[in-house]
């Protein structure tokens, strides 16, 4: 069957994630730890990350886990903290992130465009930091749909998303694909009845994801042809 509609995941898809997360982490570090070495050691720890050599470990919770997930990882080392406030620190941060494409955006977002395929993103970010980071690409007029974690559907793995994509669009599971860089994101859109596309600009190794999807490709670039040869 053709593939009428794609889903895309953002960190580690649209976004390189080294190069655009490794700034928010650091941000966010030196933020929770105001100036206290063992706390900025603590919360380091519990992001998963090592701010001497920018290594993201791969079960670091900033890869494909909600926002109010990584609050919950990081609420143990700070005393006096809440959750709420926690997530809008966060969010706040990622608003202002340099977002690093991980290929040229417009003229591929323009060639889906021009193929007729419905386009939806499906992010376990927040919307509201979403919406700026297609905004800052450019790309925001291509999307047919926009999801956060918070948008009403909930986030990956559950399938939430995909559903409320598959329901805007009209289109059958089997005509749309979810794209991304994590377990998270290709379970999701099984669990939806979607074929899946792993692409590697994330954390995740070709073994690991190759399992869980239908291709895996290095970039999102390869795309329109894999979209072509499937009907």
């Amino acid at each position: 069957m053709a593939i009428r509609g794609l889903l895309f995941d953002k960190d580690g898809t649209l976004f390189d994630f080294r190069a655009t997360w490794g700034g928010w982490t650091r941000a966010v570090i030196d933020d929770l730890s105001g100036g206290d070495p063992a706390r900025a050691q603590a919360v380091a720890g519990a992001l998963g990350f090592d701010p001497a050599t920018g290594v993201f470990q791969p079960d670091s919770p900033v890869i494909a886990h909600t926002v109010a997930e990584i609050a919950n990882d990081l609420l143990p080392h700070l005393p006096g903290e809440s959750l709420k406030p926690l997530v809008e620190r966060l969010n706040g941060h990622a608003m202002v992130s340099r977002m690093v494409p991980a290929v040229e955006l417009t003229p591929l977002f323009a060639r889906f465009r021009a193929m007729g395929l419905k386009i939806g993103l499906a992010t376990n970010d927040a919307e509201a930091p979403a919406r700026a980071h297609l905004a800052q690409a450019g790309i925001s007029d291509a999307f047919d749909f926009i999801a956060g974690f918070d948008s009403g559907w909930g986030g990956k793995p559950e399938d939430g998303q995909m559903r409320a994509f598959l329901a805007l669009t009209g289109l059958q599971p089997a005509e749309a694909a979810m794209v991304g860089d994590s377990l998270h994101d290709l379970d999701a859109g099984r669990a939806a009845g979607m074929r899946t596309v792993a692409v590697l600009t994330g954390i995740a190794p070709r073994e690991r994801l190759a399992p869980h999807a239908d291709v895996v490709l290095d970039t999102i670039d390869g795309l329109p042809g894999w979209v072509s040869a499937q009907g």
